[in-house]
């Protein structure tokens, strides 16, 4: 079994300090072409992507997911860890605190969101995702957090929404009321395609601002780049420390 992990990040993730031999790859596949980073972290083949691209020119709802978990594949990953950045829903949730997903609800649309649409060989089929999140995974990187005295909450429901805009007040009224504690843009269908490509997918949230109608303040990208100062450095420590057990 092949000992790579993937990690897929999102906006303020643009690189991996301490990934060494790093190569920029273009992965050509049925769905298109995905642009990944190739090296190794801590002794560890890694293949890392960016959702938005090295300088954040994708926005979340033109993001090709299908080329992304299909480049992935094609490069011989065996776990996927994404990194979320999030709004908290969760009023517990402060910028800089992080989480893992356990569940989601997709309220995005118009996304290609899926593999078995019944144009490829496979035709249509239908995946179970009562465990969308991979638990080994969140293990490995639970027990990285405490090993570090990294505060990392658990049982995060994901709501997803297109972007690029924020959600509006009653939107996320509305997240709130199917059970969401944070909200984003590029999570969904991303763990769905991960499921459906048989790649064990785990995430990790960074909540950068709380959603809106939450705080007095109007949401901006100077908060949100404040907050991710504050969550970048554990995010990334808590995967490190876990990459030894994801590649066995």
């Amino acid at each position: 079994m092949s000992k790579t992990v993937g990690i897929i990040a999102g906006t303020g993730f643009y690189d991996i300090p301490g990934l060494i031999d790093k190569e920029w790859k273009e992965v050509n596949t049925a769905y298109g072409t995905a642009k990944v980073m190739t090296g190794n972290w801590n002794g560890i083949p890694v293949v890392f992507l960016t959702r938005h691209g090295a300088k954040h020119s994708i926005p979340p709802h033109m993001i090709n997911f299908r080329a992304n978990i299909r480049a992935l594949k094609d490069s011989g990953v065996s776990k996927v860890v994404a990194i979320s950045v999030v709004g908290g829903v969760d009023t517990t949730l402060k910028p800089g605190d992080l989480t893992l997903i356990d569940d989601f609800v997709d309220f995005t649309s118009g996304r290609e969101h899926t593999f078995f649409d019944g144009t490829g060989p496979e035709g249509v089929q239908h995946v179970d995702v009562t465990y969308p999140y991979d638990r080994k995974i969140q293990a490995a990187l639970r027990e990285s957090a405490a090993k570090q005295g990294i505060s990392l909450r658990e049982k995060g429901i994901y709501a997803g929404f297109n972007g690029p805009r924020f959600e509006t007040p009653a939107e996320i009224r509305f997240a709130a009321l199917a059970g969401a504690t944070v909200v984003g843009m590029t999570g969904c269908p991303e763990v769905v395609l991960a499921r459906e490509a048989g790649i064990p997918y785990a995430t990790i949230a960074l909540i950068v601002n709380p959603a809106a109608g939450l705080s007095e303040k109007e949401i901006t990208v100077e908060d949100i780049n404040a907050a991710l100062d504050l969550g970048r450095e554990k995010t990334l420590s808590i995967i490190a420390g876990a990459l030894q057990t994801l590649s066995n």
